[in-house]
């Protein structure tokens, strides 16, 4: 009985929470830190105001105060998932942020000393850690093809989807005010060590659907590791519409910060099933839920070298939440789950795979979470700071969003 009471003590989070009156906050995603890179405790997060449906690109201290604010951005639906992408820049001196619309995409880096900004055509998903490298997708090619609500909606498509020469992953270049194709899906295509594979599966959608139709490829996802010398990015279309009956097609590949050293990492694609991968302090290996390592089905919680070797099991967790490890303790992984009545924030030791904590998480408002990207549900999304001693997540409490802030106890930093 003793020793059950100083676990519960051990683990006792201390949380507090950051609310703008009247405001629906996110921040924009679990790979991507809010907290400004001077170690000051500034927040970056967007928040939209549900009446006049507009949202801007706030930031804050860890109790709220704001102290700057963007000018505003119009809504697509992505923003109820990952607001506008905001991010800092390695120096601190800048925010970008997603503008336009999902089939015009433009991407805002803003000055904040003097409010200049530079727009360029194209989608953002976290700028580099380290130095101007704006590797990124069309984001709204995956709203396009079904990612949130399920619907097939190829029109909102910036590129159409099988002008595979037009898309792919773009670099945007701030000092030279353009944006640059570096690698298009047609080349990665070419290049895949599973293209015969692929060209199959085209042939077989195509007797289906006719010679005019083809498999949603696409290039998604480009995340940084946290140096700034590697990323990943997702190749094919895990999330097309249903309507379709195409295969899932799933590949993680990683390249090194000047787009060389391509390398297929992971396969999760047809039975192979795994989502949410991002990379672990050292910025050498992957973590993320994959197939099982037993060959059963379902997921588990899993580990992978930048190379594509040394796939391993971490635990049994298979949520499918939003991983990722502690920069200052190296057993100490976080993720996140649903639930009938509210989501939790999950503290999973790596070295046994046992989960340590459950902290309950508001996730919704109807009685049972709703389909698609909406102001009813948020994920979670949990990012750790620098320390590691906090760990920043969204929640839903009430009808609007806000920021929830876990205070770690000393034993599990």
């Amino acid at each position: 009985m003793v020793l059950a009471r100083r676990l519960r003590i051990a683990c006792r989070i201390r949380k507090r929470t950051i609310h703008v009156r009247g405001k629906w906050c996110i921040h924009s995603y679990y790979t991507t830190s809010p907290f400004a890179p001077d170690g000051s405790g500034r927040i970056l997060l967007a928040a939209a105001d549900l009446d006049r449906n507009a949202a801007e690109v706030m930031i804050v201290t860890d109790d709220g105060k704001i102290l700057h604010v963007l000018p505003p951005q119009p809504l697509t639906e992505s923003f109820w998932h990952t607001g506008f992408w905001q991010c800092w820049s390695s120096c601190g001196r800048f925010v970008y942020l997603q503008s336009g619309t999902i089939s015009r995409p433009l991407t805002i880096r803003h000055q904040l000393s003097n409010g200049e900004r530079v727009v360029l055509k194209g989608d953002l998903e976290g700028m580099c850690p380290y130095g101007e490298t704006g590797y990124s997708c069309y984001h709204g090619m995956l709203y396009a093809a079904g990612y949130g609500d399920g619907k097939w909606k190829p029109e909102m498509s910036p590129v159409p989807f099988l002008s595979r020469d037009e898309h792919g992953i773009f670099n945007l270049d701030f000092d030279k005010r353009e944006t640059r194709l570096e690698l298009s899906v047609a080349q990665l295509l070419e290049s895949h060590p599973k293209r015969e594979l692929l060209h199959l599966e085209e042939q077989k959608l195509q007797e289906r659907l006719g010679a005019h139709e083809g498999l949603t490829l696409m290039c998604y996802c480009v995340r940084w590791n946290p140096h700034g010398s590697r990323f990943l990015f997702y190749f094919g279309n895990h999330c097309v519409s249903k309507s379709r009956n195409e295969p899932r097609i799933a590949y993680v590949f990683t390249a090194d910060r000047n787009l060389k050293n391509i390398t297929l990492a992971l396969d999760l694609s047809f039975d192979n099933f795994g989502v949410h991968w991002g990379w672990q302090p050292c910025g050498e290996k992957l973590i993320g839920y994959g197939p099982r390592s037993d060959g059963d089905e379902g997921m588990q919680l899993a580990e992978v070298s930048h190379d594509g070797s040394g796939y391993a099991w971490l635990s049994n967790h298979a949520s499918g939440g939003h991983p990722s490890i502690s920069p200052s303790n190296p057993d100490l992984i976080v993720t996140d789950e649903g639930g009938p009545k509210h989501g939790n924030i999950v503290f999973i030791s790596k070295s046994s795979g046992k989960v340590i904590h459950r902290e309950p998480m508001p996730k919704f408002r109807d009685l049972a979470e709703p389909d698609g990207r909406n102001p009813m549900r948020v994920c979670h999304h949990p990012v750790f700071n620098r320390e590691g001693d906090m760990v920043l997540c969204n929640s839903l409490p009430s009808q609007h969003a806000s920021i929830a802030l876990l205070k770690l106890p000393s034993k599990m930093r």
